[in-house]
């Protein structure tokens, strides 16, 4: 059985059909690229998943589970976490602060103003392996502010893993980076990959991201799915080189 399976989602909003009768089925453990022009519904696509967005039709099943109509939070209880396009971090906390904040609400500490000795200590020595797994560890008591790109986006990252999540949804996670920046956090989403056993689904410009880390590719256009398949067909997809991936290249 599939751990993510879309089921003929569309989304409109008054007359525009922003995404159009999608399906996608993803196993676990897999992680899987949604690439497309500009405007294609990539964004609007990952909003039905996470929620932000209801579905104006089709359905939505995470692991047996209908979870089509449940809002947001629910959805991060039964396993989905989300980074956003545009960053979204406490600026003026640091790295540790920030990690902290979400490791509690992980572990339902969020409204109890007290925390006993033992679950003070679970909370520190999570936020410690945190740091760690994400290379962090050295600016964990800088403000996230004054970081670079690139290390606001890991801590971004590691704040949804602090979820504890089973399905990690990236929004374009090396938007606006170098090349060195762009590495690190392929490198980072590569290790979480591997070991965590994560199953990610990010949306990606960088095609050389894409390539390097996907195991299999959707293509949207339109609000359409134009192609699926593994990276070397995706490639030697006509119709994907002529939509997207000639336009980029050209």
């Amino acid at each position: 059985m599939s751990f993510l399976r879309v089921e003929n989602v569309s989304k409109r909003f008054g007359n525009l059909v922003a995404v159009n009768n999608v399906s996608m089925m993803v196993e676990p453990g897999e992680l899987r690229a949604v690439i497309g022009p500009n405007g294609a519904g990539k964004t609007t696509f990952f909003n039905t998943i996470s929620g932000f967005l209801t579905a104006s039709s089709g359905r939505i099943i995470l692991d047996g589970d209908d979870i089509t109509t449940m809002p947001p939070t629910q959805r991060v209880w039964r396993g989905i976490a989300r980074t956003f396009q545009i960053t979204e971090v406490f600026p003026e906390l640091t790295v540790r602060e920030n990690l902290r904040i979400a490791v509690e609400v992980a572990g339902g500490y969020r409204l109890t103003v007290w925390q006993s000795a033992d679950a003070n200590s679970e909370v520190k020595a999570r936020v410690v392996d945190l740091l760690e797994m994400s290379g962090l560890s050295d600016k964990a008591d800088r403000l996230v502010g004054e970081l670079s790109h690139g290390d606001q986006r890991a801590t971004e990252i590691m704040m949804a893993l602090a979820l504890k999540p089973r399905l990690l949804l990236l929004d374009e996670p090396t938007a606006g980076m170098g090349d060195q920046e762009t590495y690190d956090i392929t490198q980072l989403i590569r290790k979480l990959h591997r070991d965590q056993k994560l199953t990610i689904v990010l949306i990606e410009h960088d095609m050389r991201v894409v390539f390097h880390l996907a195991d299999k590719i959707m293509v949207l256009a339109e609000g359409n799915m134009l192609a699926e398949g593994t990276p070397k067909e995706i490639a030697a997809n006509e119709a994907v080189q002529a939509a997207y991936l000639g336009k980029a290249a050209a």
